[in-house]
Formats: C-alpha cells, structure tokens, sequence
C-alpha cells in the first residue's frame, strides 16, 4: 500500500497530536502512581491514557471512532494470540527452572494459593492446577477491559498511522519503543533492580512482542488479537509463573518481565514473524 505525499503529511500530523495528548495524559497519571500511591486506581488510569488520546485525536481530525479496527477478526488469530504467549513464557520458564537459575513451585505461593481458593493444605497439585485455570480464564477476562485501554491506542490507532509513513518492521520498532519509554518511569521507580538492566530487558521484550502483536494486527484488521495477547502475556508472566519461582541468588536477572530470559526467547519468536510478515507482503 502506497501513500501520496500529502497523505503521509497528515499521518505525521496525526501522530504528532496523539503523542502530544498521550505525554500530557500520561504524565497526570504518572505523578500519581509515583507521588502519591501506586494503587491498582492509578495504573488503571494510566492504562487508559492510550485509548483516550486516540479517541481525542479522532475527534480533532474530524474522524469517526468507528473509523478504529474494532472487528472481531478471525477465530483462529485470536485463538494463537493466546496460546503465543503461553508458550514463550512456559519455554522461558521451563529454561530458567531446568538450568537452576530459579526453582519451580514455590511452596509459598501454592500455600497462598490453597487458602485464597479455599482448598486444604494437603492437596497442593490440585490447588495449583485449580488456581492456573482460574487465573488463566477468569482472571485474564477481568484484564482485557485494562488492557483495551492501552491497545486501543496502540495497535488500535497507533500503527496504523505509522504505517502510512513507515514500513512494517519499522512500525513495529517505533511503536515498540514507545511503548517501552511509556513504562519507564515505572520500571526506573518500582523495578527493585538496576534500574539501566531493566529498563534494556523490558525494552528488548516489548518491542519483540511488538513485533508479532503488529503483525496480527495488520494480518485480520483488527486490535482484538492484540487485547488477547497483551493480557496473556501479562498473565502468564505476572500472575502464573513468576509467583511460581523460587529466587535464589541471581534469580532476579532471569525471570520475569525486566529479566533476560523472556526477552530472549521471544526476540527468537519476533524475528519468525518479521520474516513471516515480509513474506506476505506487509
């Protein structure tokens, strides 16, 4: 797909408005989240930011919101932007574990686990089966209204702008890295680490998962298998598989999302996809 020079002009202009609108938005819920308390209220009201300076943008440039990707899509895109994130973060655990970076099954989450769903001590195997299909259903369903907040402004509108002027690794940088600095302050503040480790581990990941969000974003019109990637991989991650690792020394540079190994792993994954969408043309 072709551009005139006059169309690309205005993406530009476009994409300067709704960063303009997202610094300014974001930086009210930073202050809060950092300044005041970084309550669950805050960081929801971060998530949002994308979305509304998208919605913003829309209306300063005289655009429709039906004009946004909000199709369903296809079935089976959807279904894989589950299951992608699934499995490089089981693969990136499963190597942490195997390796004796972390250890596998932390008594204490499962204890934790046990009492939260009411199960007793002394079945600790079906508590954890009981408590991973919870989260990786019901919990991951409550996630996606956040997660919408975000997706619709980046993959949603974002994207979209960028690729009138950008071709698609291109798109799938800049948007990545944009995404990464937007969680920065965050990182720098609450990561619990060295703040320039982590900060290059989470900007590594997000802009490979960037890669391969794009890509089924373009491939079915649609920001759904975004949404359903998105809050997978924060699942897996957040609320299965690091709550599930034992630290020992050194553990902390391995797991989760500002260590290496996730990162790793999916950059592996990321560069199938570029090949794969310059393959078919995008």
């Amino acid at each position: 797909m072709t551009y005139s020079s006059i169309d690309r002009r205005d993406a530009w202009i476009t994409i300067s408005i709704f960063m303009g609108l997202l610094i300014v938005l974001s930086a009210i819920a930073h202050f809060a989240i950092l300044e005041l308390n970084p309550t669950s209220l805050y960081v929801g009201a971060l998530m949002i930011c994308p979305a509304i300076a998208a919605l913003i943008t829309l209306k300063i440039r005289g655009r429709p919101i039906s004009s946004l990707p909000w199709a369903w899509g296809d079935w089976r895109s959807n279904v894989q932007a589950y299951f992608i994130p699934a499995g490089y973060v089981a693969l990136a655990y499963c190597l942490i574990w195997m390796f004796g970076l972390g250890a596998p099954f932390n008594p204490e989450t499962i204890s934790e686990w046990s009492s939260e769903i009411g199960f007793p001590s002394n079945v600790p195997v079906v508590s954890t089966i009981v408590m991973i299909c919870l989260l990786a259903s019901v919990q991951f369903i409550k996630s996606l209204g956040s997660i919408a907040g975000e997706e619709i402004g980046w993959r949603g509108f974002l994207v979209w702008e960028l690729r009138k002027v950008m071709p698609f690794g291109a798109v799938s940088i800049t948007s990545g890295l944009i995404w990464a600095a937007w969680h920065f302050p965050i990182i720098i503040r609450y990561g619990g680490g060295d703040p320039v480790f982590q900060v290059a581990c989470f900007t590594l990941m997000i802009t490979s998962i960037s890669v391969i969000m794009t890509y089924f974003t373009f491939k079915t019109g649609s920001f759904w298998p975004a949404i359903i990637f998105h809050a997978a991989h924060n699942i897996f991650i957040q609320k299965i598989f690091t709550p599930l690792t034992v630290a020992g020394e050194g553990t902390q540079m391995w797991i989760d999302e500002y260590g290496l190994m996730v990162p790793l792993v999916v950059t592996c994954l990321a560069l199938f996809y570029w090949r794969k969408a310059k393959a078919e043309g995008m």
